[in-house]
């Protein structure tokens, strides 16, 4: 192979954003080439979807190889803390869409998707490694190293789908400090030996830990009889305690009865992760030449499963302005692709960081004291239709949650 590469459109990454932007940019009959580092399929977390993936997964055309990959069905999200237990199914939901999806290990899902935008004509390389970015006249230069050395690829614009590995970031120095709190996720899969009938497959399973409201816990079944769990928290609250990662995931667990009670006969199949400091920020989502997709631009938090939801909204949005662009179009980055991800971000945003203060938990918790409307509302939001503006909890999220929470207390 060259390694002086030449496309329309260059990604970097061939997770969930950079496959669904390469399969649509392939419909509009664009030349792609993805730069991946890792070999598929490749370990990773985010095994949760929502119900608003499957919209971008039809819309690329990638829903009918997904359905039939037999993942696991989920069709809700329960929540339970102290003995108190609450389900959201997502057909009760506000907002018009898809009301079920999938559970998935992502080493199957991610190399599904990108072998489906493969098999539409996207030239996906794995094993290169992005080291420069440059833009350049009408186009952008991208170095890599891959297994022939080193190269250049240039292209006429180019997305960055890169994850965590955050590549254009890093390059162009566009991170920003997160506000937040530093917190951290250990985490691992198990063969969960769950009897038939004592958990619901269909639903993600959150719980908090009953001392600290702010550490919680992932339970999420898999098809094969298998289960990705996992414990968040401040640095603080794992640091504190004695032994290896894997005996503070699991004294974590034990302190939670039902939790310890659920998963008692599991046995471990993958080591315990550690992954601390996720949350990001950018000073700009696009700049000369380039747009940022998924967590390359943003990562909030994994307590609603809304990353691989906005990695694949923002995948979508950039097609979108990036086909009229390649037409000739004079578009505008800011207000038709950064503006409109904000606002479901910005919605998110919110329930993450009242879920830690508390405020969203007592909403979540009285849902079954509260108004139809308003915990149709609340699920919406759950199912990953942030960007329903005609829900009124995504035109002034805080103020709305802020009242919600003050009127569950009192009842």
């Amino acid at each position: 192979m060259s390694n002086n590469l030449t496309c329309d459109v260059a990604i970097i990454g061939a997770g969930p954003s950079g496959a669904v932007a390469a399969a649509l940019l392939r419909q509009a009959g664009h030349a792609v080439t993805v730069l991946e580092r890792e070999h598929f399929p490749r370990f990773s977390i985010g095994e949760s979807l929502l119900p608003q993936c499957m919209t971008f997964l039809e819309e690329a055309g990638l829903l009918e190889a997904v359905r039939k990959a037999g993942f696991q069905t989920k069709n809700g999200a329960a929540f339970e803390a102290s003995g108190s237990y609450y389900a959201f199914d997502f057909s009760d939901k506000f907002s018009p869409g898809w009301d079920t999806t999938y559970q998935v290990k992502r080493a199957d899902f991610d190399k599904l998707l990108a072998d489906e935008a493969a098999r539409m004509g996207a030239d996906i390389r794995y094993g290169y490694t992005t080291t420069g970015f440059a833009a350049e006249g009408d186009g952008v230069r991208l170095s890599f190293t891959g297994p022939e050395g080193e190269g250049t690829l240039r292209a006429r614009f180019c997305l960055d789908g890169s994850g965590y590995g955050r590549v254009l970031p890093r390059l162009l120095g566009l991170d920003r400090p997160s506000d937040w709190p530093v917190r951290q996720a250990l985490f691992t899969h198990v063969t969960d030996r769950m009897e038939p009938g004592v958990f619901d497959r269909e639903k993600i399973l959150i719980t908090t830990h009953p001392a600290m409201r702010d550490v919680w816990f992932w339970t999420i079944p898999f098809s094969d009889g298998t289960s990705s769990v996992g414990v968040v928290g401040e640095v603080a609250r794992f640091d504190c305690l004695p032994g290896e990662d894997e005996d503070k995931l699991w004294k974590l667990i034990h302190d939670v009865p039902n939790l310890s009670r659920l998963l008692g006969g599991a046995q471990m199949i993958r080591p315990v992760k550690r992954m601390a400091g996720y949350t990001s920020k950018v000073s700009s989502l696009h700049g000369p030449g380039f747009v940022l997709l998924g967590n390359a631009g943003e990562f909030l938090d994994p307590v609603f499963s809304s990353g691989v939801t906005i990695a694949l909204k923002s995948a979508s949005l950039a097609a979108g302005v990036l086909r009229r662009q390649l037409a000739g179009e004079t578009v505008d980055w800011e207000a038709d692709f950064a503006r409109q991800l904000t606002r479901g971000v910005e919605t998110f945003r919110h329930f993450v960081a009242t879920w830690y203060t508390g405020d969203l938990q007592d909403i979540i918790f009285a849902a079954d004291r509260a108004d139809d409307k308003i915990r149709r509302m609340v699920c919406s939001i759950l199912a990953g239709y942030a960007w329903d503006e005609e829900n009124p909890l995504v035109a002034r999220t805080g103020p709305r949650l802020a009242a919600l929470a003050e009127a569950s207390r009192a009842a």
